[in-house]
């Protein structure tokens, strides 16, 4: 009966959440792929955004009530959740952008990740959650948000937060959290950098084998940045500290001592995509034969816009250990290692290897390109360690080659970021160009 009882509560409470997708800032580490879009609606895996992981998580854990909060460059995220989520009319489902914007009682643009939530409090509070979930929309990880709920409840948190186990070196860039016995947060240091902090905050063996997880030379333990609050806590704190703007540097710490912070510890697959180059290996590593993170898994697929383009078109090509979406049309190519968009046409001749090519958003007919350069990539081309945005125009025999050894740099319709060059978004590259 009393595992019926929590299976009925969480249940219940579970329909009742609200989850809050943090678009985040201006991209800035993620620039030049964040210069026309928001960093959420960054292409992930030649046909998805990045914004859809967290929706997906989501919709699997029965979670159906979403905001996305966004500020800049939000047009083409926009479109892409208009044209992907929508609910049966009969339930009381939603995906709904919620914008910043100037009020006369607010006169600035979100300040942090706690100040994005404060400032669209009037626009949610009259739903009556049973608990807020707090997401970000630029990680990709598979997760049922519902353990969490359970350990939030089991525990009976003020707020819960998701934490995984990561290295020393990785330490550096997480909120590293120390735990009691009990999972039970007692200490937060946002981005420890001393060597006094990183010795106190190591996580002690016995606690992970108290959650029946192993270190394995990961010793702390990082926030994900996957926060569950009780409304009334989460609405008492945005309505009464104003000067609490984040979420990670001001909410969590400072609530330590008053509340009862908890952990949910998580040992799957997770990656922050925030830098051009955390995006770029991320992207490789699901051409491998092995990818660490798969779009489908039986019963929990990563949703996207359904967009009913036809097979790709493949003729007499080498491709090896890549991905290659529908919709492409690939002419006696060589292609290695590599992500393959959709819509992308690739010429005869073109040698493409270790490059992300995200392809377009609509098909060219072939009348409208007979006096310029065409879209996609061109004949005797050769592109390697670069990132092709969407709608690039590609001309003949084009080399572009990136290198760890290549300053960063921004040219005519490139930028060269962690010695990977980055063709523009509609970036027009003509014949015979030479790049890296």
């Amino acid at each position: 009966m009393g595992n019926r009882q929590k299976f009925v509560r969480i249940g219940e409470t579970n329909e009742k959440i609200i989850a809050l997708v943090l678009g985040g800032g201006r991209g800035t580490r993620l620039y030049p792929l964040t210069a026309e879009r928001a960093k959420p609606a960054v292409p992930l895996g030649g046909r998805y955004r990045l914004v859809d992981i967290p929706l997906s998580n989501c919709i699997h854990s029965g979670i159906n009530r979403i905001f996305v909060l966004t500020q800049f460059n939000s047009a083409s995220l926009h479109r892409h959740i208009n044209n992907t989520y929508k609910f049966d009319n009969f339930s009381k489902g939603f995906v709904e952008i919620l914008a910043a914007e100037l009020r006369a009682e607010s006169g600035d643009w979100f300040q942090g990740t706690a100040d994005a939530v404060r400032k669209h409090l009037r626009e949610i509070n009259h739903l009556q959650a049973s608990q807020y979930l707090i997401l970000s929309g630029d990680q990709l990880y598979r997760m049922d948000y519902r353990t969490m709920l359970e350990t939030h409840l089991k525990s009976d948190a003020d707020i819960t937060v998701a934490a995984l186990p990561v290295t020393r070196e990785q330490a550096r860039g997480f909120g590293i959290l120390k735990v009691d016995g009990e999972g039970r947060i007692v200490e937060f240091v946002e981005k420890p950098n001393a060597e006094a902090d990183l010795a106190r905050l190591v996580t002690p063996d016995p606690v992970f084998a108290e959650f029946g997880l192993s270190a394995e030379g990961k010793p702390y333990l990082g926030s994900m940045g996957v926060y569950l609050f009780k409304p009334q806590v989460l609405e008492g704190i945005l309505s009464t500290e104003p000067s609490w703007i984040d979420f990670g540097k001001d909410v969590i710490p400072k609530s330590l001592e008053r509340l009862r912070v908890q952990s949910h510890l998580f040992s799957g697959y997770w990656e922050d995509i925030g830098t051009v180059r955390s995006y770029y290996e991320t992207s490789l590593q699901m051409a491998s034969p092995t990818p660490n993170f798969d779009f489908h898994v039986d019963g929990k697929p990563i949703y996207s816009r359904p967009r009913y383009l036809p097979g790709a078109r493949i003729g007499n090509a080498t491709i090896t250990n890549s991905v290659v979406c529908e919709g492409t049309k690939i002419c006696d190519a060589t292609i290695i290692g590599s992500v393959i968009g959709i819509r992308m046409v690739v010429r005869c001749g073109a040698r493409i290897e270790r490059s992300v090519i995200m392809g377009a958003d609509y098909y060219e007919e072939e009348r409208s390109y007979r006096r310029e350069v065409p879209m996609g990539i061109g004949e005797n081309c050769e592109i390697v360690n670069a990132i092709v945005d969407k709608g690039a125009r590609i001309g003949k025999n084009v080399v572009i080659r990136g290198s760890d050894s290549l300053p960063d740099s921004d040219g005519d319709g490139y930028a060269i970021r962690d010695g990977i060059v980055i063709i523009l978004k509609n970036a027009v590259i003509p014949d015979g160009t030479r790049i890296g």
